[in-house]
């Protein structure tokens, strides 16, 4: 009998719920538990295997640039990244109000390694994320518009509870990119929730976008109430040098 119900419960993919059943089993647990504790403790089972499989499932279609987490951050440098509010963001409240987050500072301080971590406890909090390049992200989407798949992409981002946008301004955007980027903003707009790291700082973004109209629409959807964080200090990868670890010396 025991073996059939766990072969059912392997075709249903009830897999937390086979791994307990099958481990009760073996050890003897189930003669200590009553029925309702039973019934119980295999929900709850198959509760958690469907949670941690959905959590890995988000992080691995966020596609994340740095393994990062909140835990892995370094407040004892001296860069102006403020523990408390790393900590409310961790909480995942930002995302829950559709507020956005400007990260800026110069090269290598450790703007594209606070946004992975704040993106992997979005993920562990059950959202969904996609982290991307500015210039991979404007590539794509113009390649999309050749193969007629750029309305099917753009809703890929729009329903994406957190977009982190990683090192945007690099190079001015052109009128193409600026109307897909007014696009995105405008679909996630008081919606969802969006990270953009720059190594500029958010004053000098009017003159990356160009056209002042449309720079206005922009930026008035992601800055407006929006956390910053600016970064400063040295480069973290020229203080520590190559031999350190991949969570202090990959910042950017």
């Amino acid at each position: 009998m025991n073996d059939q119900t766990l072969e059912k419960m392997r075709r249903m993919k009830f897999h937390g719920m086979h791994r307990a059943f099958k481990t009760s089993l073996e050890s003897g647990q189930l003669n200590a538990l009553t029925a309702d504790e039973l019934i119980a403790f295999l929900v709850e089972s198959e509760y958690d295997d469907r949670s941690n499989r959905r959590i890995e499932r988000h992080i691995q279609q966020a596609k994340f640039r740095y393994k990062a987490n909140v835990e892995q951050l370094h407040f004892d440098i001296d860069r102006n990244l403020d523990k408390n509010m790393m900590m409310r963001f961790a909480d995942g409240s930002f995302i829950d109000k559709h507020e956005n987050i400007l990260i800026t500072g110069s090269t290598g301080i450790g703007k594209s390694f606070v946004a992975s971590a704040l993106g992997n406890q979005a993920c562990m909090l059950g959202h969904s994320v996609l982290y991307t390049n500015a210039s991979k992200l404007f590539s794509k989407l113009k390649m999309s518009r050749a193969d007629g798949s750029y309305v099917k992409e753009i809703a890929r981002i729009e329903k994406q509870d957190l977009l982190i946008i990683d090192d945007f301004g690099l190079q001015p955007l052109d009128s193409q990119n600026r109307n897909m980027l007014l696009e995105i903003m405008e679909d996630r707009h008081g919606k969802r929730s969006t990270i953009i790291t720059s190594q500029l700082p958010v004053i000098n973004w009017y003159d990356i976008i160009g056209e002042q109209t449309i720079a206005d629409a922009i930026l008035d959807r992601i800055v407006h109430d929006a956390h910053r964080i600016e970064l400063n200090g040295e480069s973290l990868r020229k203080r520590y040098g190559m031999k350190k670890e991949m969570d202090i010396i990959t910042m950017q």
